[in-house]
């Protein structure tokens, strides 16, 4: 059901556990083998269920971790009341403290990192932005230093380490996909990935002999961070897509 873009895995186990699915006209169970051929049927209540599940956007400030509270730090998550809802959401989507049962982040964004946050209950937009064979591209804004100079980093930076940049390095013995990297301006460089390995653009330049500074997200796929205020958050629209 996952693989086929049904549910995530969890939802899975859920609807079996409630009826709520039958493989070849027999009630699903735990575990059950199911063939390329098998006529797999949903339940209208698990489309219902499915329907009321909300996908946020959160500017993420620093200071806050992305998933559980850590070291004292809170989780992004218990920014998202209503009194912190951005006044332009144009979503006729009502809040309610419901929304926050099973709110979880679809990807990582660092303490020390500002920006676009995704937290969803659905798992297929979860699985569309973190599973394994995603492809979908996130870009950020990342100010560095090198070598103590502060201005005009782009001058004095080695076209050939910014070539590194792009492709050619490794993290934990795995080679990193291919990334689109380019100045912005003289002190802030772009990047474009499709992964999201622990730290990875922070620990991309240290290999590089850069030090990150500041370092914000600002569009996941097709969705963008736009003028969402610094710890504010709004619902995805029902016409936006990653």
């Amino acid at each position: 059901m996952a693989e086929l873009g049904l549910c995530s895995r969890r939802e899975a186990d859920e609807w079996i556990a409630r009826g709520w699915v039958q493989v070849d006209g027999q009630p699903a169970t735990m575990g059950l083998q199911v063939g390329p051929q098998a006529r797999i049927d949903i339940a209208p209540q698990a489309r219902g269920h499915q329907a009321q599940q909300v996908t946020i956007l959160l500017h993420k400030p620093v200071g806050f971790v992305s998933g559980q509270a850590e070291d004292g730090y809170q989780p992004a998550v218990t920014l998202v009341q209503a009194a912190s809802r951005w006044r332009e959401d144009r979503s006729a989507t009502r809040f309610s403290p419901q929304q926050l049962r099973g709110l979880a982040p679809a990807g990582r964004l660092d303490i020390d990192s500002t920006g676009l946050l995704v937290l969803t209950q659905d798992g297929r937009v979860a699985r569309q932005l973190i599973g394994e064979d995603s492809e979908v591209e996130k870009e950020y804004l990342v100010r560095v230093t090198w070598q103590g100079v502060e201005r005009d980093v782009q001058a004095r930076f080695p076209a050939g380490e910014l070539a590194r940049l792009r492709h050619g390095l490794s993290l934990d013995g795995r080679e990193l996909r291919p990334a689109r990297v380019d100045w912005q301006n003289p002190e802030q460089l772009r990047f474009v990935l499709q992964e999201g390995r622990k730290r990875q653009i922070r620990r991309m330049c240290e290999l590089v002999g850069l030090q990150v500074v500041g370092l914000k997200r600002i569009r996941i796929g097709q969705v963008m961070l736009g003028n969402l205020p610094q710890g504010q958050w709004r619902y995805l629209a029902p016409d936006e897509r990653f």
